[in-house]
């Protein structure tokens, strides 16, 4: 195991990263908040599996006792499962947690943030935050955003949940100048179903197009990540009304229980998944792996790039 800068790389991913080899980073809030318990281990362990089949290596990243971990071993990955009781870690609690020696689960943002340090451009991920519907009260805007805007990792994403403002966050990410690619579609996906009424900026077929857009990009000079909308696979998107009932009754349920900040998300993935009768967690399961297949192979793509 490699030790830098904070930071332990897994001896696999040191190798990986030192011959040219593709590696793709994983975030880990889906293990610590986004799923429960033996689910969130079995998708992470499947995620990673998916990768090295498709012939790249798996990075899941996350904070264990003050250290960032770049790769987790397979006890580490279960053990790290099992604790609820972990921090979210986002940019700007990444300094806090180190310093006072915190285990948690990196967010998009934090994750691209320690992709980015270890070197690693491609990102795999269920779906990226956003804006919250009614933002102009709350000013709640993921930092996700802001950190695609000025990091320069892709991001392969179902989208973004249908529990946040679609327009808006895509006319943020407009604003700021990230490339929001549909893979296959020129709609946005929105996570749980593979349509959302909102186009994407562009349409690509291929990793290898993929891939040369963000070799084009960064050689350019345009710092920033890349969205790829990716959406759920059909036999695995849910009925669009049901879902938007679920939303509904959690959002209200949400707004009752003044739950608000970086509780709201968690809270409003577990009530869907208790009002959709667990679908709602299988669609999130096959996004998830749907994702780590297209993330894989537009790394390999991306390192056999001019």
């Amino acid at each position: 195991m490699n030790t830098t800068q904070g930071m332990d790389i897994s001896a696999e991913v040191q190798v990986a990263l030192e011959t040219g080899q593709p590696v793709v980073a994983l975030e880990s809030t889906i293990i610590s908040h986004g799923m429960p318990y033996p689910q969130n281990f079995e998708t992470a362990h499947s995620v990673e599996n998916i990768i090295h089949e498709e012939g790249a290596v798996p990075a899941t990243i996350a904070i264990l006792e003050g250290r960032i971990k770049i790769g987790l071993s397979l006890n580490e990955l279960e053990q790290f499962s099992q604790i609820r009781t972990q921090v979210k870690v986002g940019r700007r609690d990444l300094p806090l947690v180190l310093t006072q020696k915190q285990s948690g689960g990196t967010t998009v943002a934090a994750t691209m943030i320690c992709a980015r340090l270890a070197g690693i451009a491609v990102f795999v991920t269920g779906g990226i935050g956003g804006v919250h519907r009614e933002n102009e009260k709350t000013m709640d805007i993921s930092a996700d955003l802001k950190e695609l805007a000025q990091t320069n990792v892709a991001v392969v994403c179902a989208g973004i949940k249908s529990i946040l403002d679609i327009p808006r966050t895509l006319e943020y990410l407009e604003t700021h100048g990230v490339p929001v690619i549909g893979f296959q579609t020129a709609e946005f996906p929105a996570f749980y179903t593979r349509s959302s009424g909102s186009l994407v900026q562009s349409r690509l077929d291929t990793p290898q197009e993929i891939a040369r857009c963000m070799k084009i990009k960064w050689d350019m000079g345009l710092d920033g990540g890349l969205v790829i909308g990716n959406p759920v696979p059909p036999e695995s998107a849910m009925d669009e009304s049901r879902i938007q009932e679920a939303i509904s009754e959690a959002l209200k349920e949400a707004n009752e229980n003044k739950i608000e900040g970086k509780e709201v998300t968690p809270f409003l993935l577990e009530r869907i998944n208790q009002l959709t009768e667990g679908e709602s967690l299988k669609s999130n399961i096959a996004l998830v792996c749907n994702n780590a297949h297209l993330g894989a192979k537009i790394a390999v793509a991306f390192q056999t790039q001019p």
